[in-house]
């Protein structure tokens, strides 16, 4: 899995057909963070729903039990969706636009909207503390229309297979053409990378070709994320940070919108 975010989403979608129960969504959670809890984001939501109000200096929250409620709840309205959100500067479609949870989303380049499209709905965003844990902070929020989306699971799969091509060659040019480039395999980097989006599971009902995206997609993230930091192919200079920028810059956005496909797949059939 990407994010917290995305693990909650497929999980979340699991537990509410029936397939999955509260502890294995938790499990799958305590594979991000060993504690987890939920907060509002501001003192309106927090009157609302009897959580406390958690500002970025102060992460207090309730059990997860609440979380559970919150979803449960929100979900029970005809039309609810589950949506994962994977925000970043210079495209937010799908978010709320002008709310704080919009703003918040774009700063932690995740998120999670559960409600109808067209009403108002629910928000969360996983936000780190200091000690490791990991804290669920919900908002009220507008749902926003579905964004439209030409890309289906088969079009997404496709691509994702041709990503794999491609960031091996934007790896192989950047590690042969950086000032000071060495001779170096990156594969174990990149089985270390692998190694880390693997030990998160899926859900026994998630659809074999969503499946497939997500660790296809898995697989680019890591072969890009080794390109970045590898040394040989650090860029020396602003004209070579632009071309890397240039260079990988489309691969991730693919991956982006392919686990977007993928995880909102899984949620819907999952239900």
């Amino acid at each position: 899995m990407c994010s917290p975010s995305a693990t909650l989403t497929v999980w979340a979608g699991s537990w509410l057909a029936g397939n999955s129960a509260p502890d294995d969504v938790l499990e799958a959670l305590q594979q991000w963070a060993p504690k987890h809890t939920i907060a509002a984001g501001d003192p309106a939501t927090g009157g609302r729903s009897d959580l406390p109000w958690s500002s970025r200096g102060n992460l207090a929250g309730s059990a997860m039990m609440a979380l559970f409620k919150v979803i449960r709840e929100t979900m029970a309205q005809p039309g609810a969706r589950l949506r994962l959100v994977l925000p970043v500067p210079g495209d937010v479609r799908g978010l709320p636009v002008g709310t704080i949870f919009a703003a918040d989303a774009v700063e932690a380049e995740e998120g999670l909207l559960i409600g109808v499209p067209g009403q108002d709905g629910t928000g969360l965003i996983p936000l780190w503390a200091d000690d490791g844990s990991l804290q669920w902070t919900i908002y009220s929020t507008p749902i926003p229309p579905e964004p439209g989306s030409d890309m289906s699971l088969g079009e997404a799969e496709y691509t994702m297979r041709e990503a794999v091509r491609d960031a091996a060659d934007a790896l192989m040019q950047l590690h042969t053409t950086a000032v000071g480039a060495v001779e170096s395999d990156p594969r174990e980097l990149i089985e270390a990378e692998l190694a880390d989006y693997s030990r998160h599971d899926y859900p026994e009902s998630i659809p074999l070709r969503a499946k497939r995206i997500l660790d296809t997609a898995d697989h680019v993230a890591a072969i890009l994320t080794v390109a970045q930091r590898e040394p040989a192919s650090s860029p020396t200079s602003a004209s070579a940070i632009g071309a890397q920028e240039t260079l990988l810059r489309p691969l991730w956005d693919a991956i982006r919108a392919a686990r977007l496909v993928a995880v909102h797949a899984a949620a819907r059939d999952g239900r």
